[in-house]
């Protein structure tokens, strides 16, 4: 008896290779935080058992990924070439125009001091070294903006996902190479994007899509500094290609596929409390899946795997949440409890849901129902468009941080030259806002798409494979657009378009072209459809981009920070005597100087401290064997305490703030640093 091998030399298809490279990015993510985090949590996040359990976890996850048969995405040699290549364009020029975000302003220079911290200390919480103060003192703060007090020590805000990933560029390459790290998630979530398009839309809209994306004004400037939302995208985006492929499976291997895919959609929440939100969608499909395997449908196996892998992605995220983050999670507590609060709701009605499946497939919708659904779709895209008519959004300051927030608005109406009210949140123009970052044709063709599934799935329950899609775009596109929560300036607030919004858009938008393209054919004009309405989806976003994209920002802060941390001297206690400079250096002086750093407490009202205060640490530190190091912005601030140094003058370029039409420029800023050493 002859046995025929499987011929091992053939070259796997162009479908199958774009199948596999899609959903290797959100296994690389995944893989490194579940091999990062237990590390952290232990006080080890150091690179070399970061990097074999990083590689052991990673192997794993890809290995239960392919383990079966996959499925084979539709697409020739040439348009997985093209998504290559679109993928491999983004992180190359995304990698040119980075930026440097270190001095802590904004988010970005939080999360790269968060990362620096890690790669270089391997634990959390930030120690203060209080001694070479002369221990502490009322006058003695060393928080700072985006760094909160706690027990004595000092916690990064946000979660420590973003910092986990970035932390590993500094690794193999310095500094440098962390500040590269987030071209590179780019390229991944371009990647991500196209094998999403590539199963829901076909092979020949995947190329398109992935050029969409990569030049869309968002995705530019969320590529180039070290934000969340990026692998925030990585992971909801392969989330929604594993569990897709798992529903498409028939042997043993499907429960693994879907379990994974659960698993990547939860540690959404390991990058971004936000990704609770997120995954909602995710939890009631596992529960509909549930229900469908006591209706004795097949794909009803894959619901308690999806859960599982959910709650154990998610589980994690909330662990973090709990031991890494708990005053940023305090901060958020208004937030996050309703959000807390809406999950175990979902969770219960899923569950009842699931038990009462029998008697409600009994129950025939009204035929009227699916084009209700269809109508729908298009009532609130239409609603989300008129808003700006019908209301303004407004909020009173009530807190500190409120207060700062209104103060900022204020200021950015002026630069605008538009009416100065600092309660205006300018939430009202969300869906404005998409269009200027994908173009209005494009968000006609994604309502007209998901108007068409909506009444397609309320019909006859097909097409199945895009009730989870449609799910979580629909839901975090809405809930998104109705309150961005976020401080209203652009490209700034763009970045709450990122994880969802905008890919959901043209994953939408280029279905809808397929849709209109096959029911031309007949007429002859089906392929000059198709070639017009590509140049719709990706003309449009291209324009808004021009205007930013070739022009870097934030650029030569790190030449000054290590050009100051070089004139501090190696045995020095810094005390920063000046507001603006305490919030902006004390991380960046304690992380990147590894000198010891605290700011001396500021009246309210008043930019500089006591120098009754000063004079009195100053003499602490020279008690406890070191030398005391003043900082603020001025020299007449640190005059009274010694000889003037200059230790920064830096001038460069940073983001426009635009509150009303799309950013189309950039802004100078100045930042100057002055030391004396007592």
């Amino acid at each position: 008896m002859r046995i025929a091998w499987p011929d091992r030399t053939r070259r796997p298809s162009a479908g199958r290779v774009l199948a596999v490279v899609s959903i290797l990015p959100a296994l690389i993510v995944a893989g490194w935080l579940l091999a990062a985090l237990p590390l952290l949590l232990a006080g080890w996040y150091q690179p070399v058992p970061a990097l074999v359990l990083g590689v052991v976890v990673i192997g794993l996850l890809c290995r239960f990924a392919v383990r079966g048969p996959l499925k084979v995405v539709e697409a020739t040699g040439r348009q997985v070439g093209a998504v290559v290549a679109v993928a491999v364009g983004s992180g190359v020029f995304n990698a040119i125009t980075h930026t440097e975000q270190l001095i802590v302003r904004r988010d970005p220079a939080t999360y790269a001091q968060y990362a620096i911290w890690l790669a270089r200390h391997g634990s959390l919480p930030i120690t203060p070294q209080v001694e070479a103060f002369g221990g502490l003192d009322p006058a003695l703060k060393f928080d700072s903006i985006g760094f909160y007090p706690a027990d004595g020590a000092v916690v990064p805000q946000f979660m420590p996902g973003p910092p986990l990933l970035f932390a590993a560029g500094d690794w193999l390459g310095g500094l440098g190479a962390m500040l590269l790290t987030p071209a590179v998630l780019g390229a991944l979530a371009v990647l991500t994007l196209a094998g999403v398009v590539g199963r829901l839309a076909g092979g020949r809209w995947a190329p398109v899509a992935a050029l969409a994306f990569a030049v869309s004004l968002p995705i530019l400037y969320t590529s180039r500094t070290t934000f969340s939302e990026i692998p925030s995208l990585v992971l909801l985006f392969g989330g929604l290609a594993l569990v897709h492929d798992a529903l498409s499976r028939e042997d043993r291997s499907r429960g693994w596929a879907a379990g994974l895919g659960g698993l990547v959609f939860g540690l959404a929440v390991l990058v971004r409390i936000d990704g609770l939100r997120d995954v909602l969608p995710v939890l009631a499909f596992a529960g509909a899946l549930i229900a469908w395997r006591r209706l004795g449908r097949p794909q009803g196996a894959l619901g308690l795997p999806l859960l599982a892998g959910l709650a154990t992605g998610a589980g994690l995220g909330l662990l973090a949440a709990y031991v890494l983050a708990r005053p940023y999670m305090s901060y958020l507590s208004k937030s996050v409890n309703p959000l807390l609060a809406i999950c175990a709701a979902v969770l219960l009605l899923t569950l009842a849901g699931a038990l009462a499946a029998p008697r409600l497939a009994r129950i025939r919708l009204p035929r009227w129902l699916p084009d209700v659904g269809a109508a729908l779709v298009v009532l609130v895209m239409v609603g989300l468009a008129v808003r700006p008519w019908l209301q303004t959004v407004r909020r009173v300051a009530t807190t500190q941080e409120d207060r700062l927030t209104s103060e900022f608005i204020r200021q950015t109406q002026k630069a605008n030259g538009l009416p100065v009210d600092g309660t205006r949140l300018y939430s009202e123009l969300s869906l404005h806002w998409v269009s200027w970052y994908v173009g209005i044709p494009a968000i006609v063709l994604a309502t007209l798409a998901a108007a068409v599934l909506v009444r397609r799935l309320l019909r006859n329950g097909s097409p199945a494979e895009w009730l989870l899609p449609l799910a979580v775009i629909g839901w975090t596109t809405v809930t998104t657009l109705l309150r961005p929560e976020i401080t209203p300036d652009h490209p700034w607030a763009a970045r709450r378009l990122v994880p969802v919004v905008i890919p959901g858009m043209i994953l939408l938008a280029v279905w809808g072209l397929e849709w209109v393209r096959t029911r031309a054919p007949m007429r002859g004009y089906g392929r000059w459809i198709g070639v017009v309405g590509a140049l719709l989806v990706l003309v449009p976003p291209t324009i808004t981009s021009i205007g930013t994209a070739f022009t870097p920002v934030e650029r030569g802060e790190r030449a000054a920070v290590e050009a100051m941390c070089a004139k501090i001297p190696p045995n020095a206690s810094v005390l920063i005597v000046e507001r603006v400079t305490a919030n902006r250096f004390t991380q960046v002086v304690r992380g990147m100087c590894d000198r010891p750093t605290a700011q001396v407490l500021v009246e309210a009202g008043k930019n500089t401290a006591k120098e009754e205060d000063v004079r009195r640490l100053i003499d602490r530190v020279r008690a406890a064997g070191r030398v005391p190091v003043l900082l603020a912005a001025e020299a007449g601030q640190v005059a009274p305490y010694g000889p003037m140094t200059q230790v920064m003058a830096l001038v460069s370029r940073q983001d426009e703030r635009s509150l009303v039409d799309a950013p189309n420029g950039t802004w100078g800023f100045g930042i100057s640093v002055w030391m004396a050493v007592a």
